[in-house]
């Protein structure tokens, strides 16, 4: 681990039982990398250096033990090989000693047993002279080596190999002590280790969980709730109507509703509101009906527009376009796909209806707007049909979706028709100010 030049010399010194660092700059690759990655995944840096520097001094310690077996594996083969060498001298001294006890014995000029055998034997006692010949030499050689066993059996000071065997098996049972003292240290520290890092596994876990839930829910719901209000804002202002974004204001009791539009607000008093309830996941009919109600009653509109991103999204059993209970409906509406048919006659039949409860029904044609409210609900089927042409089709794509633009316009001309017999009643034009 290298450091670069700091700007003041490094400290390290130990307190009680801490290290204490100032001013340390780790140049590592390695730590430099894994500190990055961890503080990028949200963990303290700090933590993930004391870690890291932990781990190191428990495999600094463990590998420290390993040199001390070393140390005693190579001393023990360093004394043998003088032992040995010790041995083998005094193996030449002996036999030397030896060699000498034997030329006194058998020299033929100056032995003992010439001597005696020119001495004491005859031609015919050559037995006799064999006989004690043979039991001098086993008596001598029976000597010899008991003496050679005494000697390097024996504990006290004649014996060469006393303190080396002494000094090996203190050392050796010191280095067992100490071996097994560490390992049972390293056994609790792991075991620790590992519940520390389980804990952090369960830690990271929940925060993933944490992390997806909130792609799911809340931040994914306000950037659809952001894109169906630009959309509902421009269709409103083209109408000369009031919209804002009341997600996050709370106006009766709680927050439902996410937008709000005040019909011809913007020419004078509002002639009604229409509450737009923008939902990112797939509600049951019970959920979305009373959410639909909430936003009525929170907002205090008159009609209440459920808005979902695509046809998988529409509430079981319920149909888009289709009013319910007379001020309830449900729109699909994909901010990807860019196309704000849907929503356009959903705002359109929603500002009828508005219209109709609070102008007088009497002003208003009720069959040419019923009979125009068909043509461009029949339409929007067409729309749809081709939709689902567009998404399987892998030829012609170009002059379907120049047939869809063409629909998409006769379902506006309709639209411009609902306003028509909306403005023939005796209300104000649309683009009058």
């Amino acid at each position: 681990m290298e450091a670069a030049l700091p700007l003041r010399s490094a400290s390290v010194r130990a307190v009680g039982d801490q290290l204490v660092v100032d001013a340390l700059t780790v140049a590592d690759p390695t730590a430099v990398s894994l500190v990055r990655e961890r503080e990028e995944a949200g963990e303290d840096p700090a933590t993930v250096l004391i870690d890291a520097i932990e781990i190191g001094a428990r495999v600094l310690d463990r590998e420290q033990t390993g040199a001390n077996a070393e140390f005693v594996r190579t001393e023990f083969e360093k004394a043998s090989k003088e032992v040995e060498q010790a041995f083998a001298e005094r193996a030449a001294v002996v036999a030397e000693q030896f060699q000498g006890k034997v030329d006194e014995v058998f020299a033929p000029d100056g032995g003992h047993l010439p001597k005696a055998l020119e001495r004491h034997f005859s031609d015919d006692s050559s037995g006799a002279v064999q006989n004690r010949v043979r039991a001098v030499v086993d008596e001598v050689m029976t000597k010899a080596r008991e003496d050679i066993r005494r000697q390097f059996s024996s504990a006290d000071g004649d014996n060469p190999l006393a303190d080396f065997k002494h000094a090996s098996l203190a050392m050796i049972r010191q280095a067992g002590e100490r071996q097994d003292t560490s390992l049972r240290a390293l056994l609790e520290k792991m075991a620790a280790l590992e519940k520390e890092l389980q804990g952090l596994r369960d830690e990271r876990e929940k925060q993933l969980e944490l992390a997806e839930e909130r792609d799911r829910g809340t931040a994914k719901g306000r950037t659809y709730e952001e894109a169906v209000f630009e959309v509902v804002d421009s269709i409103a202002r083209a109408q000369g109507d009031d919209c804002d974004a009341v997600g996050d204001l709370k106006e009766a009791t709680g927050k439902a509703g996410d937008v709000v539009v005040a019909i011809e607000a913007c020419r004078g008093p509002a002639r009604g509101r229409i509450v737009f309830e923008a939902k990112s996941s797939r509600l049951s009919k019970p959920r979305a009906m009373q959410a639909l109600q909430d936003a009525l009653a929170e907002r205090n509109a008159d009609v209440a527009v459920l808005v979902v991103p695509s046809e998988e999204k529409v509430p079981a059993s319920l149909v888009p376009l289709r009013e319910y209970n007379g001020d309830k409906l449900i729109v699909t509406y994909d901010p990807e796909e860019g196309s704000s048919v849907a929503i356009e006659v959903a705002y359109a039949l929603a500002r009828a209806r508005v219209l109709m409860a609070r102008g007088g029904g009497e002003e208003i044609d009720a069959g040419a707007l019923r009979d125009t409210v068909e043509r461009a609900l029949g339409a929007m089927d067409e729309v749809r049909k081709v939709k689902l042409q567009l998404s399987g089709a892998t030829t012609g794509i170009d002059k379907a979706r120049d047939l869809l633009d063409a629909m998409a316009e006769r379902v506006r001309e309709h639209l411009r028709d609902i306003e028509a017999v909306l403005a023939s009643a005796g209300g104000t034009s649309p683009g009058d100010e």
